[in-house]
């Protein structure tokens, strides 16, 4: 199943609510030719036939063509770098992926 963090769900609605906008955000995936898979998102209405996921107040919609790519993704929002934030896609299904090892 798609899951976000709680961090991901607060920068979507920071972001939504400077927009004026709804955090209804649309979460799209596609596997390359070379097996990689590209990830989109944006802000956008629900439509029929999408899978809804909802946490924190922030409801995320899949497209069919993309929730079995997106199947065991969780959508996060790291700081990358010192003072750095990007969503990242934490997909065991794609072959670029490599799991974030947890320090004890």
């Amino acid at each position: 199943m798609f899951k976000y963090t709680d961090s991901a769900a607060e920068h979507i609605k920071l972001t939504a609510a400077q927009a004026n906008g709804e955090p209804v955000l649309r979460v799209a995936a596609k596997t390359n030719s070379d097996g990689s898979i590209e990830y989109g998102m944006g802000f956008d209405e629900a439509k029929e036939g999408d899978t809804q996921v909802q946490n924190g107040g922030v409801t995320v919609v899949i497209d069919s063509m993309s929730i079995e790519i997106l199947e065991e993704t969780t959508l996060d929002y790291v700081e990358i770098e010192p003072g750095q934030f990007n969503f990242i896609f934490l997909n065991p299904l794609d072959p670029n992926y490599t799991p974030v090892k947890k320090s004890k």
